[in-house]
């Protein structure tokens, strides 16, 4: 199963997209889409799209695993994310993606064993669990890749039907 992970973000969006067999996880790519900081939120969202889309449309995927929006302290933040969200969410729709949704503290569970886990400890089981020499970079990318490890995981050992 191919799993495409993403952190939804206007400015960062991690993607990671991680393949599980039989055996454990293994990496196929991840990365970040950039959109400058000053731009209109609505150009930033057209590349979040466009660039997602051509990515999407280079691998076969089976399933989408995205990041919820749990709480956010600044609402301008969590609008202009959940703006992200909404193109992440209309893309894998129409390419007929099953989309797992999975809160922050549910990824950090499954990837780490622990609800609460730091930022460093999500990145150092990251790199375990695909046998990368290195953390992935930046740290958008490696909450991605935390994000389709979750469905890997959680595929694993329920039944687990899509959110949308």
């Amino acid at each position: 199963m191919r799993i495409l992970g993403i952190d939804p973000g206007t400015g960062i969006l991690g993607f990671g997209i991680i393949e599980q067999g039989r055996q454990k996880p293994k990496l196929i790519d991840a990365g970040v889409i950039r959109t400058p900081v000053h731009q209109p939120l609505a150009e930033r969202l057209v590349t979040i799209h466009d660039e997602l889309a051509e990515l999407m449309d280079m691998y076969e995927l089976q399933a989408m695993s995205v990041e919820k929006l749990f709480f956010a302290r600044n609402v301008t933040t969590a609008i202009s994310v959940s703006h992200a969200r909404g193109v992440v969410l209309l893309l894998g729709q129409q390419r007929g993606i099953p989309i797992f949704e999975y809160t922050p503290m549910q990824i950090k569970q499954a990837v780490t064993g622990y609800g609460k886990a730091d930022k460093k400890q999500i990145q150092e089981m990251v790199r375990i669990m695909l046998g990368l020499s290195e953390v992935p970079k930046p740290d958008d990318c490696a909450d991605a890749l935390a994000a389709a490890l979750t469905h890997s995981t959680m595929s694993v050992f329920s039944s687990h039907n899509p959110t949308v």
